[in-house]
Formats: structure tokens, C-alpha cells, sequence
């Protein structure tokens, strides 16, 4: 069904259906919908349905209408539905409603649910999201799911290192193992855990979306590359849009930022020394190696004999202003940090630097945790940045 003769549909039921009481998650059943003929069957499903949804916004695992067995998948779908009937823009919580546009039986126990999000203001019909769950009567009760899974039954599998990988037809195998092998590297970096991972090699983002049984959201629109991953029971899944079963867009600077991200909260990440430690630990930054953004870096340094590296840091001044690699001059001289700290008093040391908090101003925070670290504070920061300029 075309969204926009969805949302026409939608618009013309809202006048029509009863329960438009306006409260959070009452879901509105559109007419002609092929409901369950068994009076009981349905109204169990509706109420499962309607209680499934008050629980999205507790912690996914808490949600009793979700099975343990499709916990995993469907935490990563659950995600995605938090918050979704908040309007930003009108500060309203409960603008989105959620309709129940289809209802498919597969079998007497088993269903497709359909749901759209859909808000009414100015006589407009404002879509919102549409989502399809998998609705399985167990034991008397229904439970709801991602259809990933079944959206994936005919893929092939392969086991690499923790990681089981998901995919359709071919794997560019050698191009896989590098990518989970650097994983296993910056993990063994940061001490993370070992856990399991399940990863799904989409062609693209629309096809996580669909996949993941997300038939639109607002949030993603002309999305081409994108992944959405969730963890549940020490287990982490990844439907992956970017890589593709080719792995040929990987990018080590990038996919240390997020193996970083897993153990080091982004809310205590100082930006600037995020930056360097991927320039030093992922090897370079937009597709530039490390000894290339070296080079580069001293050609800066070459032109500017009488730096004032406080003033430039403090600035962020680009020092590589190639239109599809720019480099800024307070992320190299973080990593040239990085290496000195890790060397002299080791990678808790720089892990300290990095959860020095948020960019502030002039970076007061940054440059007290500097200063703790290596003895280095502002007066003596431009003398000390020649020195390690000197050891590149």
C-alpha cells in the first residue's frame, strides 16, 4: 500500500474510529481490517498487542510479550519504536497514534501485524513510522517479534572468530576476517569482553530497515548507509548497511570510534582526543594513512615556523584542507599524545585523557586533565607540542 493513499485512509478513519481518547498507545484498528473471526482469539490478540506496546518504553528484556527467544532482534526493533509518538517540534508526547492497518493470518496461532504512527494536526495526516511484527500465540499468550529471522531464513551462515555472519549468497571471505581481526585487536586494546555477535550483511540501509521489519520511519529518510545493532544477555546483534557481503567500505578509523563507543561512554568523550586516538589506532582518517597524514602535517608545520599551537588547538584549525580529507590540527596533536602517554604511562593513562569530558570553552577540561597526566599546562603546551613535533 502506497503511503500517501495509507495516510489518506488514515486521515478519513480518524473521524470514524471511537477510540481517539488521545492516550498513550490506544491503538486504533482501521476499518476492514481482517481481524481473528473467533471473538476470543481476537480480542486476545488486540489486548497482548495493546499491552506490548505499553511496555516498549521499559527495558527491552522487561517487556513481557517478548520471548526470550527472539529477545535479541527484537530489542534492536524495540529500540526503534521508543519515544515514537513524541512530536519535537509541537513538545507533544503523544501526537503519534499508532493504527493497526493490517492483520495477515498465517496460520490459527501465528500473524504479520502491521502498525502505523500517524499524527493529525491542521486537517494533515503526519506519518511518523510503520512497522510489521510477527504476533505467535505460546501457551495461551501472544508474543511479538522482529521478522528478521524469518526475513532471513534462506541465508547462509559462517562462523569468524565470535562472530556468526549472515548472508545471502557470496562472502568476500578475506575481506570479512580483516574486518572482524581488527575488531578482535581494538577490543583486546580496550579490554573489552568477548560476546558473541550475530551479523547481517545488508546491501543497504533500507534493506536493514525492512529486514528488521521497519517499513518507514521519519528519522531515516534518504538513509543509504547505516547500521542498527542492540545487546541483550552479554549476546550483540548487527544488521549492517554499510558493509555490504563484500566488505569492501570498512574503514579502521571509523570502526575503532566504534568499538571505543561500546566500553568508553560518549557522554564523558572529549571529542578532539576521540579524534586522535583513531588518527593513531586506526591507522589514519579519511582513507589517508598515518604516514600520510604525517607528511601532510609537516608540510603544515613548514608554512607555519612560528606556530602558536595553543591558539591553533584551541581553534581547531584544518590543517589538510584537501575537500575530502580535512584534518584538524588538534586531533594530530592529540595523537602525537596519545603515543607519548601510552608509551610513558600506559593506555589507562590515555583512557583518562579521553574521558575528560565534553569540548568545553578554551578546553579547561581537557588541559587539568593534561596536566594531571603528563605535568604539561597551558604555559608550557606549545613548548611541549615542538618536542613531540620532533619525534614524528
Amino acid at each position: 500500500m502506497q503511503l500517501k493513499f495509507l495516510c489518506i485512509i488514515i486521515f478519513t478513519a480518524f473521524f470514524a474510529v471511537q477510540n481517539t481518547s488521545g492516550q498513550k498507545n490506544d491503538v486504533i484498528i482501521l476499518p476492514d481490517i481482517y481481524l481473528p473471526r473467533d471473538t476470543t482469539e481476537k480480542n486476545e490478540l488486540l489486548t497482548s498487542l495493546q499491552s506490548f506496546l505499553l511496555q516498549v518504553p521499559k527495558a527491552n528484556k522487561d517487556n513481557a510479550f517478548v520471548s526470550a527467544t527472539d529477545l535479541l532482534e527484537t530489542s534492536a526493533l524495540l529500540d526503534e519504536m521508543k519515544d515514537i509518538e513524541m512530536n519535537e517540534a509541537l513538545k507533544e508526547e503523544h501526537f503519534y497514534k499508532p493504527y493497526l492497518n493490517n492483520v495477515v493470518a498465517m496460520t490459527d496461532t501465528d500473524f504479520i501485524i502491521q502498525l502505523s504512527y500517524i499524527g493529525i494536526k491542521d486537517n494533515n495526516a503526519d506519518l511518523r513510522a510503520s512497522f510489521t511484527l510477527l504476533a505467535k500465540k505460546r501457551a495461551g499468550k501472544f508474543y511479538f517479534s522482529s521478522p528478521l529471522k524469518q526475513n532471513t531464513i534462506s541465508w547462509k551462515q559462517v562462523k569468524l572468530g565470535n562472530a556468526t555472519v549472515f548472508y545471502k549468497n557470496t562472502l568476500n571471505t578475506a575481506n570479512a576476517e580483516k574486518y572482524f581481526n581488527t575488531i578482535a585487536t581494538y577490543d583486546r586494546k580496550l579490554q573489552a569482553p568477548k560476546k558473541p555477535l550475530e551479523f547481517y550483511c545488508a546491501d543497504n540501509f533500507h534493506e536493514v530497515l525492512q529486514l528488521l521489519g521497519i517499513d518507514y520511519k521519519s528519522d531515516y529518510n534518504g538513509f543509504r548507509r547505516n547500521t542498527i545493532s542492540a545487546t541483550e544477555n552479554n549476546t550483540s546483534i548487527s544488521i549492517n548497511g554499510m558493509l555490504t557481503s563484500d566488505f569492501t567500505n570498512f574503514d579502521p578509523h571509523d570502526l575503532w570510534h566504534d568499538r571505543l563507543h561500546h566500553v568508553v561512554s560518549t557522554d564523558s568523550i572529549n571529542r578532539p582526543v576521540d579524534e586522535g586516538t583513531a588518527y593513531w589506532y586506526g591507522g589514519g582518517s579519511w582513507g589517508l594513512t598515518w604516514a600520510e597524514i604525517t607528511t601532510r602535517f609537516k608540510t603544515f608545520i613548514a608554512s607555519n615556523p612560528n606556530a602558536d599551537w595553543l591558539k591553533l588547538y584551541n581553534e581547531s584549525v584544518v590543517f589538510n584542507k584537501e575537500k575530502n580529507a580535512p584534518l584538524n590540527v588538534d586531533y594530530m596533536i592529540n595523537a602525537l599524545f596519545v603515543r607519548k602517554i601510552e608509551k610513558e604511562k600506559g593506555f589507562d593513562a590515555v583512557i583518562t585523557l579521553l574521558s575528560c569530558g565534553k569540548k568545553e570553552k578554551d578546553n579547561e577540561n581537557y588541559f587539568e586533565a593534561l596536566k594531571k597526566i603528563t605535568g604539561i599546562d597551558k604555559e608550557h603546551f606549545n613548548e611541549a607540542v615542538w618536542k613531540l613535533i620532533k619525534e614524528i
